[in-house]
């Protein structure tokens, strides 16, 4: 026991006839270790991209609702009438009025026979 925790620790299985197989096994760790820091790396920035996207996103939001809340504003009656007084332009006394037409039946051609 006390042996073997010694050769441990000197790394003789690193230095005898047969460590070609533990070199082997060594380098694949490395590689599979080098291989799990790259994709923690990709899936941070992956994560920083989503966070940006996000925050832009919002900003993006808040101003569509003010560009809308300023468009309602100005769409509205007394804006447009205050700006059209600046041209001489002044709203209607008379309240608009709605024209209805009637349309007129066409008799068929038997409807016309019997009259």
């Amino acid at each position: 026991m006390n042996k073997g925790i010694i050769s441990i620790l000197k790394a003789q299985y690193l230095v005898n006839e047969d460590s070609t197989k533990n070199w082997r096994f060594i380098v694949f760790l490395i590689f599979l270790a080098i291989i799990m820091i790259a994709n923690e790396h990709r899936y941070d920035e992956k994560i920083f991209r989503i966070a940006e996207l996000t925050n832009e996103v919002k900003e993006l939001r808040s101003e569509f609702v003010d560009n809308r809340s300023e468009l309602m504003k100005l769409k509205m009656e007394s804006t447009v009438s205050v700006k059209m007084e600046d041209r001489k332009i002044f709203p209607s006394q008379v309240p608009p009025q709605k024209i209805k037409v009637k349309k007129i039946e066409e008799k068929s051609f038997f409807q016309k026979l019997w009259q």
